[in-house]
């Protein structure tokens, strides 16, 4: 399940590889070049998603063109820095940036109204400790972001693809989360969440088998933990709740 404009599919096309495959029981190549899993989908803007767009971004919004970041400089300072690829609307994004002033956010979104509302929230909350990509997440991470770099990466509830011949547009792909170690710092921890039974076993499973990662969950409730308190509950998650409807959080650690 995925809430209508609150979390929409996640910024992604997956790089070139024609000789890994995905969990078993799929067959297809992972990250092949155009292949997306995300579909760009056409909304109307309201007035303060276009004053987020054209007044606040030049003061929160980065491009792939502004290349390599030196996040010290882009901040001001030294401190956590938590990335979140696909953030909908922003709502969850803005939470954590208001709740944990000393740690920086980058959120990486290609849907322009969930851009522009997190903008809009951005400059009327007075927050300085967020910044914008509206790109694809994979050039963003691979051009732009720093290697040892990251304190957490976050993806929550990535578009499903449940039906098989689309499996191979899930972004959680070997080769994707090989990326984002490197992008992680030595402890640092890569965050997943989804309401897709079938997709938190597929993570799970891409997860097991990468190197250089640590599940952080206890042997009790293994390979999933407890949501934790910093992931913010979103009215839509609190509702699927009370309707018995299943969320799953994965969390591993970056090893050496």
């Amino acid at each position: 399940m995925t809430e209508p404009n609150d979390t929409v599919p996640e910024s992604h096309t997956a790089p070139e590889s024609n000789t890994t495959t995905g969990p078993e029981g799929t067959d297809a190549p992972l990250h092949r070049r155009g292949i997306k899993s995300y579909v760009i989908r056409a909304g109307r803007m309201t007035q303060a998603q276009n004053r987020g767009l054209e007044d606040i971004w030049p003061r929160f919004g980065l491009t792939i063109a502004d290349g390599r970041q030196d996040l010290d400089a882009l901040f001001g300072r030294k401190a956590p820095r938590v990335v979140e690829i696909g953030f909908g609307m922003g709502n969850s994004l803005i939470e954590q940036a208001e709740t944990h002033p000393d740690t920086d956010f980058i959120g990486i979104e290609v849907h322009a109204p969930g851009v522009g509302k997190l903008l809009d929230e951005v400059d009327k909350r007075g927050l300085t400790n967020l910044r914008v990509y509206r790109e694809d997440a994979l050039a963003v991470l691979e051009q732009c972001l720093p290697e040892g770099s990251l304190t957490t990466l976050q993806l929550f509830f990535p578009d499903p693809w449940p039906k098989k011949k689309h499996h191979k547009r899930r972004i959680v792909q070997p080769a994707f989360v090989e990326l984002i170690r490197t992008r992680l710092m030595p402890g640092g921890t890569f965050h997943m969440a989804t309401d897709w039974e079938a997709y938190a076993e597929w993570m799970a499973e891409v997860m097991e088998a990468a190197p250089g990662y640590a599940n952080t969950a206890s042997a009790e409730t293994a390979p999933y933990v407890p949501r934790p308190a910093f992931r913010p509950l979103t009215k839509f998650e609190a509702r699927g709740e009370k309707l018995g409807h299943g969320v799953w959080d994965l969390i591993y650690r970056r090893e050496g």
